[in-house]
């Protein structure tokens, strides 16, 4: 059986790792070190921490004015106070100065579980995507998190990197390369493309070899970078499989099903479907009840698929 790492996980220690050969990345929490995993880096630097307490709007300014003092800042918190309740400090104080500010956002997506609505955060993806120059990442396990902790640190702009709560398996060993911009595809196959990322990457796997029983062979690909989104794999895509489905934690509105159905509108017009939440919030629940509740998991990706091959006939 793989092993199981929640991305969070990953997360803090990557920024434990980088944070020996970068001595000016600097972390930020707002009282959340336990969950979102800074502790770590708290422990390791104690003088390069900062606890900005309750108080998300003004850690995000923070993290500007050192960001344009120099340093690397991750400014972490939960998703839903990181994109939600500071969008407009992130929009005028990391955006608009295009500062080089990564932020850290753990605990998105409906997997956060029995935290319940308030604290599911289904619409990140979309207002982050709406800031210009804004970098949007959502890795699908231990060892991308990890990859696209070092990507931020070493790319000059805004990055908003969102982590899970929930432990998935780990997909990719030691030889994966991660590049900012660019999909990876898992699995080969020419009746339907599965664009995934986090968690839905996993469950696109799952629906892959359900949907090989059937007869149908989908392609699997991991787009963990959302914007700037890798079109010439979204094209190469659709051009091979003629239709495709879209699977992400988020809600069907502007999230990565949005930036696949942008694009190829503009493009090369094919058949999309688009596994989300449907403009709706989540509810309290284990992780694994709400992913088949709110249809995300692999047996509700296998019956888009199969619609999805129906519309390109």
């Amino acid at each position: 059986m793989a092993d199981m790492i929640a991305t969070r996980d990953a997360y803090g220690k990557a920024l434990v790792e980088f944070g020996a050969k970068y001595d000016n990345l600097v972390v930020l929490d707002a009282d959340l070190a336990a969950a979102t995993k800074t502790e770590m880096f708290k422990k390791a630097y104690p003088d390069r921490f900062f606890d900005c307490g309750i108080a998300e709007n003004n850690m995000i300014g923070v993290a500007s004015g050192l960001a344009l003092s120099g340093k690397i800042p991750f400014a972490s918190s939960f998703a839903m106070f990181a994109a939600g309740r500071s969008f407009e400090q992130v929009r005028n104080s990391i955006g608009y100065p295009n500062a080089n500010v990564k932020i850290g956002a753990t605990h998105g997506g409906i997997t956060v579980g029995e935290d319940g609505a308030t604290h599911q955060c289904l619409e990140d993806f979309a207002l982050m995507r709406t800031i210009p120059g804004m970098t949007v990442i959502c890795p699908a396990d231990a060892g991308e998190a990890r990859l696209a902790v070092q990507a931020a640190i070493e790319y000059n702009g805004p990055v908003y990197l969102r982590f899970g709560r929930m432990a998935v398996p780990v997909l990719y060993d030691d030889t994966y390369s991660f590049s900012i911009g660019k999909g990876s595809r898992l699995v080969e196959g020419n009746d339907v493309s599965l664009i995934a990322n986090g968690v839905e990457v996993e469950q696109a796997l799952v629906a892959a070899e359900l949907l090989k029983a059937d007869g149908i062979h989908a392609s699997v690909v991991n787009m963990a970078t959302i914007k700037p989104l890798d079109q010439e794999l979204v094209l190469e895509e659709a051009k091979r499989c003629g239709c495709i489905v879209t699977c992400e934690e988020h809600s069907v509105i502007g999230g990565l099903g949005a930036a696949v159905c942008e694009f190829l509108s503009e493009t090369m017009p094919a058949p999309v479907l688009r596994v989300g939440t449907n403009d709706c919030y989540g509810r309290s629940g284990s992780a694994k009840v709400l992913l088949s509740m709110f249809g995300l998991d692999a047996a509700a990706i296998c019956e888009k698929a199969k619609a999805a091959i129906q519309m390109k006939k």
